[in-house]
């Protein structure tokens, strides 16, 4: 289906274009939001996690749901990126230890000289280190983890004290 893409009905009214919807419509919406969101009745991190990425499992989780943003069906979501930024941070490390290039003799002519070579092992971690991040930033967005995709999610708030046009005051909530 080509067009935008839908916009959640909290959205909608809290840019003020509710009124484009009819009473039946916002129900419906509403009831069908309500079924999508999600139960959060068993979040527990996955067994093939450590001690350690469990903990941040349930940190993160906490922090997620208490943003109404996380449920039963983002688990393995957090703990592919809970393991990606794990081995990320490995990897990391194991770059930190390492030199990006080596000197090695090497005789030319008959003479022994010192000779600079690319450190071919610092590159293959370096490659890792790339591909570990980029599936760090796509997991944190897909969960909300990034403050640009918490604004996406963002809500806007309604302001309940709007004065009422002249058609409300006549015909009332209609």
């Amino acid at each position: 289906m080509a067009g935008r893409p839908r916009q959640p009905l909290e959205v909608i009214k809290g840019k003020g274009r509710s009124n484009h919807l009819t009473k039946k419509a916002i129900k419906e919406r509403e009831s069908q939001e309500q079924a999508i969101r999600g139960y959060t009745d068993n979040i527990e991190p996955p067994s093939y996690l450590t001690k350690e990425q469990k903990k941040e499992f349930e940190k993160i989780a906490a922090e997620l749901m208490r943003l109404n943003i996380f449920s039963n069906l983002d688990v393995d979501g957090l703990a592919r990126y809970i393991d990606s930024r794990d081995q990320y941070i490995r990897v990391q490390k194991e770059l930190r230890s390492m030199k990006p290039t080596r000197i090695m003799e090497v005789e030319i002519l008959g003479k022994l000289t010192k000779e600079k070579f690319l450190n071919e092992n610092y590159t293959k971690l370096q490659r890792a280190k790339n591909l570990l991040f980029n599936e760090c930033k796509a997991a944190a967005s897909e969960l909300g983890l990034s403050i640009t995709s918490r604004l996406k999610l963002v809500i806007p708030k309604v302001d309940e004290e709007k004065p009422k046009s002249e058609f409300e005051k006549k015909f009332g909530d209609v």
